[in-house]
């Protein structure tokens, strides 16, 4: 969430960056720093009544000692006045708060300076690229590769659950298992410590990292006792901080989770969501960092290079973009994509996300530390995708692919899986 403080001091900054988001925050601005107006005026008569009713309170001590009843008395009924109008400032300050806070939820974060104006990911721009992605005439994309090999049962996970819920047997399940292990292990090499998170969290934990009201609808949602199923792990782990004030030496925070992840994905139909294209539930292993502000851009630029570290060792081509205002995230300030080639599809895949949300998350959920002049400062957090095992999975297939229809496994992986080819 935008600071308020910002906002009230920077107006018409806040509106030209959010026009990068495509996003038009004109008529917001302007309804909340009149909004906070009312309520800073307010406030001020609040805290003129408190004064009063302190002074008036000493006063009626002093005409009680001395003896002074009625006058005591005549001080008493103008405190009960006093106090009806306090009820009724507080209700106010209340009503305009929240009027500023419903309105202040709505705004996107501000996009980082390296961020360039686009309206869609074809506006994004390619920083890196590298591997072979020649495709040869006899390669098969992976649902093809699957049924071969009775990977990934398409059909069954229909008949139980509905499309996107699909069963893996044999070694395309152990092969999911081993990518979890791998991913995991890989992580807590480089220093990030591995919890197991719940795969339910309640609204709070939701609206704090940013997926309420923003991504309410992508959500799967129990009503019965208002939890909201992951959309991914970052949501857990981040909100472990939740309402917690750090001590500058605690950082860097380095966290890591395996998770089920569940996404409604409202809408999706046609040839990118078929296979592992786009599931409703799915597996992913999640880094998450919590920073000092003077150092996340760098934590950023380390972890979009691990990731990549990773995709080297499976030998997947891939590349990493750069995403452009009309493609960046609700509360992204800037995030780089790694997609990889799938050669039997002849198209790149979106594998990992990898954000730099600054203070955003951070206000929503009173996060903060204590620096060096005493006063608690917002920490910045980030989260990247480390990986999610759908699409790596399908490039998997693809690129190892052989002319014979094997599937040759990288030397990487195979202490994990306890085979070679499939």
């Amino acid at each position: 969430m935008i600071s308020l403080n910002f906002l009230r001091e920077n107006p018409d900054f806040v509106i030209k960056r959010l026009k990068i988001k495509n996003f038009d925050a004109e008529q917001y601005v302007k309804s909340i720093v009149a909004t906070d107006v009312v309520r800073r005026e307010t406030q001020k008569q609040l805290d003129n009544n408190y004064a009063q009713q302190n002074q008036i309170a000493k006063q009626i001590g002093t005409f009680f000692k001395e003896g002074k009843k009625e006058e005591a008395n005549a001080l008493k009924d103008k405190t009960v006045a006093l106090k009806a109008s306090a009820k009724e400032l507080e209700n106010q300050l209340i009503r305009t708060e929240s009027k500023i806070n419903e309105l202040l939820v709505l705004l996107p974060n501000l996009p980082h300076i390296s961020v360039k104006e686009g309206h869609s990911a074809e506006d994004n721009e390619i920083v890196y690229n590298e591997g072979d992605t020649t495709v040869e005439k006899w390669m098969l994309p992976h649902w093809d590769l699957c049924s071969q090999h009775q990977l990934i049962d398409f059909e069954t996970g229909c008949k139980v659950t509905g499309s996107g819920f699909p069963f893996y047997s044999a070694k395309g399940a152990k092969l999911q298992r081993a990518l979890v292990n791998f991913f995991l292990d890989n992580a807590v090499a480089v220093g990030y410590k591995e919890l197991q998170v719940p795969y339910m969290v309640n609204a709070d934990s939701a609206y704090a990292t940013g997926q309420l009201p923003d991504k309410e609808g992508q959500m799967y949602h129990i009503t019965a006792d208002q939890m909201y199923m992951i959309p991914t792990a970052e949501v857990p782990l981040t909100n472990v901080y939740r309402d917690t004030i750090l001590k500058e030496s605690d950082f860097p925070i380095k966290m890591c989770a395996y998770s089920a992840c569940f996404r409604r994905e409202a809408g999706s139909y046609g040839a990118d969501v078929r296979g592992l294209n786009r599931l409703h539930q799915f597996d992913k292993v999640e880094i998450v960092r919590i920073e000092h502000p003077d150092n996340s851009y760098f934590v950023l630029e380390e972890m979009k290079e691990y990731v990549c570290q990773l995709l080297r060792k499976l030998e997947l081509p891939f590349r990493v973009l750069r995403l452009c205002g009309g493609d960046i995230s609700f509360t992204s300030a800037l995030t780089y994509d790694l997609e990889v080639f799938a050669k039997g599809q002849q198209k790149w895949l979106e594998v990992s996300s990898v954000s730099n949300f600054e203070s955003f998350q951070s206000n929503r959920m009173k996060l903060r530390f204590k620096g060096e002049n005493g006063k608690p400062q917002l920490a910045h957090t980030l989260n990247g995708s480390a990986l999610a095992l759908p699409r790596i999975v399908a490039a998997l297939l693809e690129v190892h692919q052989k002319e014979d229809g094997s599937i040759v496994i990288p030397p990487a992986l195979t202490p994990y899986t306890g085979f070679e080819k499939i």
